[in-house]
């Protein structure tokens, strides 16, 4: 069966769409449809417009109302003119809602956005794939297919086709193959319907169309068979690997996708992994192995974690993750120029809890301070402070303040604060290694400062 895995990214043009709930507040959906519009341009596709409906919680027919899915519709079919670029709808925040949706209406709905780097359509280009930012049922698929005619794809989907394209060892091309059949499975139905048509009835009748779905079913359920076992041989490799590199202290840089983890890599251990301004650029697992003063220890490279990641990608990924897992120390990265950081710190802890690693010793390392932007307030001005309002001095008198020895500040791009850092390692790991292996085994003496015998 050909496997899904995409060997060349095509630029589409696409329109992303989000809920205000009462557990999503408008800033917080805004800051997801951001993400997500970066996950579009890390798969290829160009983000157009984004739509955001104020309801109590998604329709199970099609996500969002029918008012809402009519003024996605009438955009594009306007991007399909061969005219100038189609206008923003004219529905804005305060203005009267001309659809029919009246839930959204009456709920203060927020209407569609123009994005801030580019009018329009841009161009004239026609929308080609409408991105919803939660993950939808197939019921839900079908419906928003039938009616806007372009391809529809979740959160998921694109989180899933992104790792498709990064993919590039057999251990991940496999696991995200896997994941992929994990996500296909529960959506099959009525895929097929040039055969769906039958006589009434039921008894004695079961169509053609039927017994392709259940083909495909099977043919899908052998092949996950087939790519669990597959997995399962790599995972003993990789134990047999590990177990083969001797008594090392491990260390593992987990955190968001996109924060540095990889730059970071490459400084301390003097290699060459790659790293890129883009969600995801790291799938596999690179351990290498670094020597700070007289204290060697094993370095890992994790992949990223991200708000709504697939369940079945982690569970794909458990083999990768194993590092994680048995890691002796956690360096936790965080992008502390990012607006909502403090969220991203709480995925990731969440994350590493469902995966055990909760109680591992951890040093919480924030990366970028060189793009820490803070707006001064006027002195005129007697509201609180936001978050926008804090420099980055007085951030780090903040809680992190108290956090003592198990927080740092770095630059891995202006290689800021990189020499303290090793220092910190040194002495957290020096630790950690006498206590696991108190014979020293790798510990071994310096002798630039002793004096040579006469």
């Amino acid at each position: 069966m050909k496997e899904f895995v995409i060997s060349e990214a095509r630029v589409e043009t696409a329109v992303i769409v989000g809920l205000i709930t009462p557990q999503q507040n408008e800033r917080k959906t805004n800051e997801y449809l951001d993400e997500l519009e970066f996950l579009a341009e890390t798969a290829g596709a160009k983000v157009v417009q984004r739509f955001t409906q104020r309801v109590n919680g998604p329709s199970s027919v099609t996500y969002v109302g029918s008012g809402k899915l009519q003024e996605i519709k009438k955009y594009i079919e306007e991007s399909e003119d061969d005219g100038p670029s189609p206008q923003p709808l004219p529905c804005r925040e305060g203005s009267d809602h001309p659809s029919t949706d009246k839930s959204s209406a009456s709920s203060g709905e927020k209407h569609s956005t123009p994005l801030p780097h580019g009018e329009g359509q841009g161009g004239g280009s026609p929308v080609g794939m409408v991105i919803f930012d939660d993950e939808l049922t197939a019921k839900q698929i079908r419906n928003i297919e039938k009616e806007l005619q372009v391809k529809i794809l979740d959160r998921t989907s694109l989180i899933l086709d992104i790792f498709a394209m990064r993919a590039q060892t057999a251990a991940a091309k496999t696991q995200v193959e896997l994941a992929q059949y994990k996500y296909m499975l529960p959506r099959l139905t009525r895929l097929w319907t040039h055969l769906e048509r039958q006589r009434g009835g039921s008894v004695g009748l079961r169509g053609p169309g039927e017994t392709q779905l259940e083909m495909d079913q099977r043919i899908i359920r052998n092949r996950m068979a087939l790519l669990k076992q597959r997995l399962a041989d790599i995972d003993t490799q990789k134990r047999t690997q590990r177990q083969g590199r001797g008594r090392l202290i491990r260390v593992a840089l987990v955190g968001y996708t996109n924060v540095g983890k990889s730059t970071l890599m490459n400084l301390l251990s003097k290699s060459d992994v790659f790293a890129e301004n883009k969600l995801f650029a790291t799938l596999d697992t690179t351990v290498r192995k670094v020597i700070i003063d007289n204290l060697p220890f094993l370095l890992s490279d994790t992949v990223g974690f991200i708000r709504k990641l697939p369940t079945d990608l982690v569970d794909s990924f458990k083999s990768t993750l194993d590092e994680v897992r048995e890691a002796d120390l956690l360096v936790h990265v965080v992008d502390i120029s990012h607006p909502d950081f403090e969220e991203q710190i709480r995925v990731v802890e969440k994350t590493l809890a469902g995966l055990g690693c909760a109680d591992k010793p951890s040093l919480l390392l924030f990366n970028k301070i060189d793009a820490y932007t803070w707006v001064e307030k006027d002195a005129d001005d007697l509201t609180p402070p936001s978050r926008e309002n804090i420099s980055l001095e007085e951030m780090m008198r903040t809680w992190m303040a108290r956090m003592n020895d198990d927080c740092f500040f770095v630059s891995a791009r202006q290689k800021t604060n990189l020499a303290e850092l090793r220092q910190v390692l040194y002495k957290r790991v020096r630790e950690l290694h006498v206590q696991k292996y108190p014979y020293n085994d790798f510990l071994f003496e310096t002798y630039e400062d002793t004096p040579l015998e006469s």
